[in-house]
């Protein structure tokens, strides 16, 4: 083969991998979308229909993903050394997701995105009745079928660490012990000395009523203050927050505002302005791609945890906060003081909803799911024992009572969406984020004078230009090493609380 021949073969192969993109980006533009329609507008009845969908789609991008002649063109590309920069971390990551998915047949993959389709709808009606034997029996199912999966993705590992893997590249049971053991060794003490403290701050500003239209106009202006693309962003309601996109420019944020706590809608939206920044904040020419979108959920939870808590908490940040909650709500907030406001949305104290809970209190709740997830998929529980391990958990790490299935174990959507061995990376996103708010300080950034400024600009562009802009290419390890100089360093999450927390408590 002459130069020119291998040249020309290498152009009809790039062209070839641009095509396939543009056919898998199809794909998944129509099953997020179907997705957020779901979770958000579709009518009761629709489930049975919408899951059909989703699994002829799966089935659809099994079969591009991963035909022989997809695996051929991926395997020459992988030799090519003239392919650009993007283009050699297409083949990269596109090769990992290839391999992820090859091994699982198209029909066991299509069959578990109906399962999960019918549980999601099923888990929606039972956590408002509260209805947990309704759900019991998806959950053992999804386990059964997640158990099944896993094995064709590695039968060498156990099937838990290699979801575990799967949400967070790079983790396992292994990991997560130790990371938890140190996160427990300084939560644990610091919420027991809270308690023996016997003063709590007060809460009377966020008490009380808060008309919703307002909360859904107040949840826009908060979009607009982290700095959303105003532009690119869709707003709807449904009943278990979440972010999606479908490219850079075209972002969901799926919210819920409850009248009797602002805060829940502050925060909630905080957290997934975070989200939606980090999908709109990757670089434009990765759409249409496969390096469209976050790294790892770990990534992804550490910009949203960021917003939420090392801005939205802050004392710094007080005064703006309190000021766009005014503007919705001037009267409820007549006589507030920025430090009034501070110390009611830092109260630590236990309680039974996750999304609801404060920072320090915050990563037991992940631990307990991290716990019961590993009981499950090791067949040492089954459904029917989860709302008395949840509640035996939450009794002792927490020290309170569950009174139902509503604000126990049916109070998040994951486990109905085939989403086990996502939750520790809630936690992991708030350790990623501690030592990206330390780098920023010392490199220099006035932190804190950043945040009293209300303008977020500089710590967006921070974000953006070491972790946003890279998409899927850069794993997060990666990521870490260069944004921070330094791999994953928990004592930065555990530092931040300590200090943080025994100053409110005068520890």
């Amino acid at each position: 083969m002459t130069q020119t021949d291998r040249t020309d073969v290498a152009t009809s192969d790039v062209a070839a991998l641009d095509t396939l993109e543009r056919h898998l980006f199809a794909h998944n533009y129509a099953l997020v979308d179907i997705m957020f329609n779901g979770e958000t507008i579709d009518p009761p009845k629709g489930a049975a229909g919408r899951g059909e969908a989703m699994a002829t789609l799966d089935e659809e991008h099994h079969e591009l993903l991963c035909s022989p002649e997809t695996g051929a063109l991926l395997d020459r590309l992988s030799q090519d050394d003239t392919l650009d920069g993007t283009h050699a971390a297409e083949v990269r990551v596109l090769g990992r997701d290839r391999d992820q998915e090859a091994s699982v047949p198209a029909d066991v993959a299509a069959d578990f995105t109906r399962l999960t389709c019918e549980a999601a709808d099923v888990w929606h009606r039972a956590k408002l009745a509260s209805d947990w034997d309704s759900f019991e029996p998806y959950l053992d199912r999804i386990i059964v079928s997640m158990r099944e999966i896993a094995g064709y993705k590695d039968d060498t590992r156990e099937p838990y660490d290699v979801w575990l893997d799967e949400f967070e590249h790079g983790t396992s049971r292994a990991f997560y012990d130790a990371f938890f053991s140190q996160v427990k060794d300084c939560v644990v003490p610091l919420v027991a000395a809270v308690g023996e403290k016997g003063w709590q701050p007060g809460r009377a500003c966020v008490e009380g009523r808060f008309d919703e239209e307002a909360q859904w106009a107040l949840a826009r202006d908060l979009m607009e203050l982290e700095g959303v693309d105003m532009d690119a962003i869709v707003l709807s309601r449904t009943e278990h927050p979440f972010t999606d996109s479908v490219t850079s420019q075209h972002a969901f944020i799926a919210s819920h505002v409850y009248p009797d706590d602002v805060t829940s809608n502050v925060f909630s939206m905080l957290h997934e302005g975070g989200h939606a920044m980090y999908e709109q904040g990757v670089d434009p020419s990765y759409d249409y791609t496969c390096l469209k979108g976050g790294t790892s959920m770990g990534m992804h939870e550490a910009q949203s945890r960021f917003f939420e808590n090392y801005v939205g908490r802050s004392e710094a940040f007080a005064p703006t906060l309190l000021a766009t909650i005014a503007r919705r709500f001037p009267e409820r907030m007549a006589g507030v003081t920025p430090h009034d406001l501070w110390l009611a949305t830092n109260r630590a104290e236990p309680s039974l909803v996750r999304t609801e809970a404060d920072e320090l209190t915050y990563p037991l709740h992940v631990v307990i799911r991290y716990e019961i997830e590993q009981m499950l998929f090791a067949g040492e529980a089954t459904a029917a024992d989860v709302p008395g391990l949840w509640a035996d958990r939450y009794r002792g790490y927490l020290g309170v009572e569950v009174p139902d299935a509503r604000h126990g174990a049916l109070q998040d959507s994951h486990w109905s969406n085939g989403q086990i061995g996502y939750f520790p990376t809630y936690a992991l996103g708030s350790a990623y984020g501690a030592q990206f708010m330390d780098t920023m300080r010392r490199e220099g950034m006035d932190f804190e004078g950043v945040l009293a400024s209300g303008d977020l600009a500089p710590i967006r562009e921070w974000l953006r230009s070491r972790i946003w802009c890279f998409g899927r290419a850069k794993d997060p390890d990666r990521i870490m090493l260069d944004a921070t100089g330094a791999p994953l360093d928990a004592s930065h999450l555990t530092s931040y609380l300590t200090k943080k927390f025994s100053a409110i408590y005068d520890l």
